[in-house]
């Protein structure tokens, strides 16, 4: 029989180890986990104009951004259920790809100078309604289909993650032009083949038509 590998040092590797380490959780951080949507938690979902939505699937996880002017970007039809649009993007689709295949998702909001984010987990289902589709239009733009997330637990997290990385701050704010385009990449990545010139030109009018 082979033997066992020895501990690798200055490792974590269990939850006794993690508890060791990090102690109690603090009572509030419990307190504020509930299955529906309060009045309080309404108020930040209703300013938030930027999701980011997290999902599993067969071959791993993936973390997707979804963005709608405040007030536009998630519908809240009950205590436990919110909806979002699948707004027009490359057809990868890969969250929607793991939504049919594992339900499980994890949503966390954010609110352009505000510190304190909401944190939500749930199950999704996708819907395509005409009626339900024709609901969520942008003028004459109609989503695909609507993200329908059922509520297992929705929380607020505190501010300490965007105070410390001055996500907010004006003088935070980097200036694009000091990284690479997305052409850029795309040269780098097909060893030149790709005309990464064209590409970024054509980009602000290639936003302006496929933004919804």
């Amino acid at each position: 029989m082979a033997a066992a590998d020895p501990p690798t040092p200055h490792r974590i590797t269990s939850e006794a180890e993690l508890d060791a380490i990090y102690g109690e959780v603090q009572p509030a951080a419990r307190l504020k986990e509930q299955p529906v949507v309060i009045d309080e938690i309404r108020a930040f979902l209703e300013a938030s104009p930027f999701v980011v939505i997290a999902t599993s699937g067969p071959e791993g996880l993936d973390c997707s951004p979804r963005g709608d002017p405040a007030g536009q970007l998630v519908r809240i039809v009950d205590p436990q259920t919110l909806q979002i649009a699948d707004r027009r993007g490359n057809n990868r689709v890969d969250t929607l790809r793991n939504i049919v295949r594992d339900p499980r998702v994890a949503l966390l909001f954010l609110i352009p100078g505000v510190g304190e984010t909401i944190r939500c987990n749930g199950t999704a289902v996708l819907r395509t309604e005409p009626d339900l589709l024709a609901s969520w239009a942008m003028g004459d733009k109609v989503p695909r289909c609507v993200i329908e997330v059922t509520i297992d637990t929705i929380f607020t997290q505190c501010q300490k993650a965007l105070v410390r990385s001055k996500l907010w701050d004006p003088a935070s704010q980097v200036d694009r032009s000091t990284l690479p385009t997305v052409g850029d990449v795309m040269i780098a990545i097909t060893q030149g083949e790709f005309d990464g010139a064209a590409y970024a030109a054509a980009s602000p009018e290639r936003l302006r038509r496929t933004i919804y």
